[in-house]
């Protein structure tokens, strides 16, 4: 009775303050039980080991990497680089682009590379800070081999794309109906039968799920297709691939199986 009662309070408080609803939705607590109630995943995805993806001796090379925040780990782009080797002439695809790391890198190994972000004057009208929209493809803008295209997600024409992509990676908005919509245009435009989706930030950080993420990706698509998803261990990345995996239940905290070596060279950027 007591758990009825806080509700009914609750409830009373958001229709006194609807603006109390976006508090609710911004809780974590709130999308976990969400993804529980609807599809039994409150453990999260089941984890696959990079080296079951492309073997032990995999390495990858990043020739742009800022490691400044609101980007993806060096082990997001390298996992998006060994599932683009999976393809002859890869044909690439991402909406949310921010400076461009992930474009930029993943033009040394496919064929096309299509992004799709905000312009800069829906982003001026969205409030976004002038420093933000300055970096905005800043290491990809100048790579020719890279079609960046401008628009809103929630209305743009996918249709008009008029192609097939071989690698999809989403990391617009983090928002639930964001993400959702995301991938509802992705599979029902840009897939075909091999096409493997990745996910940015399906978690905080390689251990914990961000369960408003989870719960756009799981909305978003067709429920048939959820045991072809899986996390990727190291990453924050989840992905699609409609393949049957090695992959195990999820143990926090995580025991490494892997370690990585890594080489580092800084490169100044050429002030124009």
């Amino acid at each position: 009775m007591a758990k009825i009662s806080k509700a009914l309070k609750a409830l009373g408080l958001i229709l006194y303050r609807p603006v109390l609803l976006n508090r609710v939705l911004q809780d974590p607590d709130y999308w976990e039980e969400y993804v529980d109630r609807k599809y039994r995943l409150s453990g999260g995805l089941a984890l696959v080991d990079p080296a079951d993806l492309f073997g032990e001796d995999y390495t990858a090379h990043l020739n742009v990497f800022s490691f400044l925040d609101g980007g993806s780990l060096v082990t997001d782009i390298a996992l998006l680089k060994g599932l683009a080797g999976k393809f002859d002439n890869c044909r690439y695809f991402e909406i949310g682009t921010w400076r461009g790391e992930s474009a930029v890198n993943l033009a040394d190994v496919s064929k096309e590379v299509y992004t799709l972000n905000l312009s800069a004057e829906e982003m001026k009208e969205l409030k976004v800070s002038d420093q933000i929209i300055e970096q905005q493809d800043m290491f990809s803008k100048e790579n020719d081999r890279i079609i960046h295209l401008k628009g809103n997600t929630r209305n743009y024409n996918f249709a008009a794309i008029a192609k097939k992509f071989d690698l999809i990676f989403i990391d617009g908005s983090h928002h639930h109906d964001d993400v959702k919509n995301d991938t509802k245009q992705v599979f029902q435009h840009l897939v075909h039968d091999d096409t493997i989706v990745v996910w940015h930030d399906y978690g905080f950080n390689p251990q914990d799920v961000r369960y408003e993420v989870f719960a756009g990706i799981l909305d978003g698509m067709d429920k048939q297709y959820h045991k072809w998803l899986y996390h990727v261990a190291h990453t924050k990345s989840a992905i699609f691939m409609r393949k049957g995996l090695k992959a195990k239940e999820v143990r926090r905290p995580f025991k490494p199986g892997h370690y990585y070596s890594v080489n580092i060279k800084y490169r100044p950027i050429e002030k124009g």
